[in-house]
Parts: C-alpha cells; structure tokens; sequence
C-alpha cells in the first residue's frame, strides 16, 4: 500500500524547468531511495512534498490526503519530518533542547497554561517531552552528550541529532535529505543501522543519497530523477543494471 504518491508533479523557477512531470510511489514501511545526479531535481521534489515549495503542477496524496500547497507545519502534523541537506540545529541549545523542539506539533498545552505554567498541563507535559527526547536521543545514540550544546558535536553526531529531532514529530514517514554528506565510512555504516532500526519502529523513509553503496545496501525500491523527469523505477538490482541510469551516471 503507498503511504505517499505523486502524480505528474512539475516545477518552475523563472522559465528553468526544475521538475517535469514527476510520478513517485512510496510503500509504506520501506526504505525508498530517490537518486540522481547533481541537478537532478531531487531536494526540490521533497522541499515541495515538505510544503517548502510550491509546486507548478500536479497532486501530492499523503495517506489518501491532497497535501500540496499545505504549509510545512500543518504537513508536519500530518505525520511527513525531514531533515536538511545543510544542517539546521539549534546550535546554541543543547542536544536535548533541540530534540524537544522537535515535539512542538504534537503538544496539547494552550497559550494560558504556557504563559501562567498551570501545573496540571503544562509540567506533566514537559516532563513527557523530556522523556520522548531522552528516548529519542538514546535511539540515536547521543544520550551522553544530551546536556552538550548542539554546536559542539562532531558532524556525524550533528546528522543523527538532526534525525532524532525528526522523529521528535512523531511522522509515520520521514524524508531524509543526503544524510550521508561529509560522513567518513565509520559513520556511514553507522547511519545505515540506524535508518534500517527507523523502518523497524514502523516509519516509512524517503531517501535522498549520492553513496550508491548505501542507497543500494538498505532500499527496498529506487526512483531515478535525471534533468528533472523520472528515468528509472525499481529494485537495487534493477536499478544497477538500468541502461537509463548508467548513461545518466556515467555518460555514453
């Protein structure tokens, strides 16, 4: 069953055409890839799914639901996290003040019980944010550094805390925007655990990579984007062996 599906998505920026047509399947509690190279449209198709963008053309169906043209808070809600293709942390609040943020949708407290800090809200709601943010931190790895600032964790750290934050929204599908950039090979095998452990807790994965070894490792199904049109869909072993895809890649 999709969890995601979009339909001849197209997107323009001042005449350059960035997106054509696009059509994307996602099943529901796999890792699905989407590949291609440098230019090929792939973070503007989820920065439009993420409601960063709007599209020019074309229908986003998230769990049976129209989202397009939705603003990112409300997708968010919904149950779509991301992370970025450049880190944004909070840098200068601690890792678990970062990953706390990260529950703002799902909180139930109103303005009056904030601003007077009302005991029976607003504390037994923050002591269960503060929990959901030490699990979360504990998932990923981080719980020794949930007291350091955010800024001062090495990269690879920085990526896993971004993905925890994420979480932090409690989505049932998250996109995750090149989250091996930068990582030495250490880090990536320790990045391919974790997103496999995240399709574990049910959560289906959108997964923009340029690492081919990764990519081909954990996806269960692969979308090829070239010059901003669909080139290739399938397995690993279908997209390795993809005519389209090699000559995209490599050249004729």
């Amino acid at each position: 069953m999709n969890i995601l599906a979009v339909k001849n998505l197209s997107k323009k920026f001042n005449g350059f055409i960035a997106l054509h047509g696009v059509n994307l399947r996602v099943r529901r509690g796999e890792v699905h890839s989407l590949i291609g190279p440098n230019g090929a449209g792939k973070t503007t198709l989820i920065n439009i799914i993420s409601g960063m963008l709007a599209a020019t053309a074309g229908q986003i169906n998230f769990e049976g639901r129209r989202i397009g043209g939705l603003r990112p808070d409300k997708i968010a809600s919904m149950g779509i996290g991301r992370t970025f293709q450049n880190i944004r942390l909070f840098k200068t609040l601690t890792v678990i003040e970062n990953v706390m943020v990260g529950q703002h949708c799902r909180t139930k407290a109103g303005f009056l019980q904030t601003f007077f800090r009302l005991p029976f809200r607003t504390l037994e709601e923050e002591r269960q944010i503060r929990a959901k943010a030490e699990e979360l931190l504990d998932f990923v790895g981080l719980s020794e550094r949930q007291k350091d600032h955010a800024g001062s964790l090495p990269y690879g750290s920085q990526r896993r805390l971004e993905i925890a934050r994420a979480l932090a929204t409690e989505p049932s599908m998250i996109l995750l925007d090149e989250p091996g950039a930068g990582m030495n090979s250490r880090e990536t095998a320790q990045l391919a655990d974790l997103v496999l452990k995240i399709r574990d807790r049910g959560v289906t994965i959108l997964l923009i990579e340029h690492d081919m070894n990764l990519v081909m490792s954990i996806s269960n199904s692969i979308t090829v984007l070239n010059f901003g049109v669909n080139i290739a869909e399938g397995g690993p072993d279908e997209i390795r062996s993809s005519p389209a895809v090699i000559e995209a890649y490599l050249g004729v």
